[in-house]
């Protein structure tokens, strides 16, 4: 989403040259293909643990950091894959996305006209809503010190990026939209007029 918000502002009459449908499927399997062989690589390593006692994770999912707090072998190997993988994973693609916002930010620094740049900075805000949500919890949940962790605070991080996000996107994205906001209006003055 970065890279296509950069495209969209900082190149919008060559959108479509840049940013083709095979690019997209391109960098959409990649994703897929990438997340498939971090999780083939985590499910190795956690089946490589024994488990001895309860097994009942303390969480509402069966994340890995209330799943190796169970284990009563050595986790040492698959701690230190959790932080590698989340700090890889969160710091390469945080960068890329301050990167490409650093770009926009110049590109819409110099749209002339006042309109243009609110048109361009509302279109960015709701993406950085998002991922300030998503990165923030993220960070807090995966690179902690193992001192400081609790379950009950991670399992109250995970809501937000396992069921706030998703469900607060459309939300966020369609709220730029004009149509949806007039429908929305239209729906709340109903609603005030019905409870009158």
């Amino acid at each position: 989403m970065a890279y296509d918000r950069y495209v969209a502002i900082c190149n919008p009459l060559l959108y479509v040259i840049l940013m083709p449908r095979k690019l997209c499927i391109q960098m959409m399997a990649s994703t897929y293909v990438y997340g498939f062989a971090v999780g083939l690589v985590q499910t190795v390593v956690t089946f490589r643990l024994s488990f001895c006692d309860s097994n009942v994770v303390n969480h509402f999912y069966c994340d890995d950091v209330p799943l190796v707090a169970l284990a009563c072998s050595d986790t040492h190997v698959k701690e230190l894959m959790l932080l590698i993988i989340a700090g890889f994973n969160t710091l390469c693609s945080l960068v890329i996305v301050i990167i490409s916002y650093v770009f926009i930010l110049f590109a819409i620094l110099k749209i002339h006209s006042a309109e243009g740049r609110h048109k361009a900075f509302s279109t960015c805000a709701s993406h950085l809503t998002s991922i300030t949500i998503f990165y923030g919890t993220i960070i807090f949940m995966y690179l902690q010190p193992k001192s400081s962790h609790s379950l009950n605070t991670d399992k109250f991080a995970s809501v937000f990026y396992v069921v706030v996000i998703p469900m607060l996107n459309p939300l966020i994205y369609s709220l730029r939209n004009q149509e949806v906001k007039s429908a929305l209006k239209r729906i709340t003055e109903k609603f005030c007029l019905a409870i009158k």
